[in-house]
């Protein structure tokens, strides 16, 4: 039976201006009305659906089990916001909201059903970016490379397995462990990091494995190592390729066996700890020259991450320098909120061979030559300001002190060069006031006349 709709026209204009898609069905769900919008979402055509089963109109991934209008019906209660998926007739998917409700005849009796929708597909991708992960348990990043890192952080969650992690100095590899342990299984029980670098090869198997008194000189008492510490959780290894060649040895038995014993000790401890080990170094280069041993390589990479230098995720700057700029902040009081864009020029064009690193201490030089609220290029390190790309020259790290005269020379000569002797533009970008930048010019020949 078909609807009966006083005054059609009007009411026809009243849903044709309505933002929602919007249709009616008789109790058989065959479609009684369509409106514009719901025309527009889905590239439908009026003419040629009504009458049709609306299944075969709407196509939606509920139209097949768990039907709105049928669910209606059954419960005599109204349905809102449920959420499904609608079908555009160029195979598109739309991620949809809708509400249902049964259309009665003024005795009760049900006549059929109406339905609206609203497309919500812009607001998942809205939500989406808003909800990316810029800032993975204090790992900042949203290039493809970052997110392929903490989606594999979360997939091995449950895993006990070895982890080695990759990357040059200053990509952020101990917050890589850090984000792992504090997923996993493990993160209530001990997390004891050593880095390996900083022990001379005789202490180093009494760091990590402990001592008996009198193992040595020094051994005035029992001494329990880092990895009894972390029994029943996990331990990180940094610099892990500069362990000397004996104490992989070591190494590799505790991963192998999970037993060791201290030294000047014959007792045989049994222990259950996680290894994440970290290196800077080309481990399969120290294999080949005999400094790393394979089996030991092999038994930790059984997940192997890498961490990518900043400069092939330059993406990734902006979100740093808001996450650094916001710590510096606290740090120091500064109501620093903003950085200019040339700046960020300066920034995003820098090549960062000291990588994340690099770029947080960066910032913290800008915060303390910072006295206003924003951060202007002349407040950026020498190293990046200069950027020296742009000059053609090879970058080369001041770290805040004096150059060689002859370095010096070539900077202020290039800088001149490139700002065309503008000497106020020239001691913006080489930080320095323009009496000193001419008094210097004239230390080094470079004034006319």
């Amino acid at each position: 039976m078909k609807l009966y709709i006083q005054n059609e026209k009007f009411t026809e204009i009243i849903l044709d201006s309505l933002g929602e898609g919007l249709f009616t069905v008789d109790k058989n769900f065959r479609v009684q009305t369509i409106n514009r919008a719901a025309e527009r979402l889905l590239g439908i055509k009026r003419e040629k659906s009504l009458g049709d089963f609306c299944k075969n109109v709407f196509r939606t991934v509920r139209c097949y089990g768990e039907c709105p209008i049928q669910k209606v019906l059954e419960e005599n209660k109204n349905v809102f916001d449920l959420e499904n998926e609608m079908t555009h007739v160029s195979g598109r998917r739309l991620k949809v909201q809708l509400n249902a409700a049964v259309l009665r005849e003024e005795n009760g009796e049900p006549i059929g059903g109406v339905i609206s929708f609203r497309d919500m597909t812009h607001l998942e991708e809205i939500h989406k970016n808003l909800f990316s992960r810029t800032n993975f348990y204090g790992i900042i990043g949203t290039h493809k490379s970052m997110q392929e890192i903490y989606d594999l952080i979360e997939e091995v969650a449950d895993s006990d397995s070895s982890v080695l992690i990759q990357g040059e100095s200053g990509t952020g590899k101990e917050l890589i462990a850090n984000a792992i342990q504090k997923t996993s299984k493990r993160r209530d029980k001990p997390f004891i990091k050593v880095n390996c670098s900083v022990f001379p090869p005789d202490l180093l198997a009494s760091e990590l494995f402990g001592h008996v008194k009198g193992a040595f000189t020094d051994a005035v008492k029992d001494r329990v190592g880092r990895f009894e510490m972390a029994d029943g959780g996990t331990i990180f290894l940094d610099e892990i390729a500069e362990m000397p060649l004996q104490m992989q040895v070591h190494l590799l038995r505790v991963l192998q066996e999970g037993t060791f014993e201290r030294v000047g000790e014959s007792v045989t401890r049994k222990v259950n700890v996680r290894v994440i080990a970290a290196t800077n170094k080309d481990i399969r280069k120290e294999m080949r020259a005999g400094r790393f041993r394979e089996d030991l390589y092999y038994r930790l990479n059984v997940i192997p991450i890498y961490a990518p230098p900043l400069r092939e995720r330059k993406c990734d700057i902006p979100h740093l320098v808001r996450y650094f700029m916001q710590k510096f902040s606290m740090i120091t009081g500064k109501k620093i909120k903003e950085i200019d864009d040339e700046a960020m020029d300066l920034l995003l064009s820098y090549e960062w061979p000291g990588n994340v690193r690099e770029l947080e201490n960066s910032i913290e030089y800008a915060f303390a030559r910072t006295k206003g609220k924003i951060i202007h290029a002349s407040k950026l390190p020498p190293n990046v300001r200069l950027n020296t790309r742009c000059l053609g020259e090879t970058a080369e790290t001041f770290k805040g002190q004096s150059l060689p005269e002859t370095s010096e020379l070539k900077l202020i000569r290039h800088t001149l060069e490139k700002v065309k002797w503008n000497r106020s533009k020239a001691a913006q970008i080489l930080g320095m006031g323009r009496t000193t930048l001419w008094r210097k010019m004239r230390q080094y020949g470079l004034l006319e006349g």
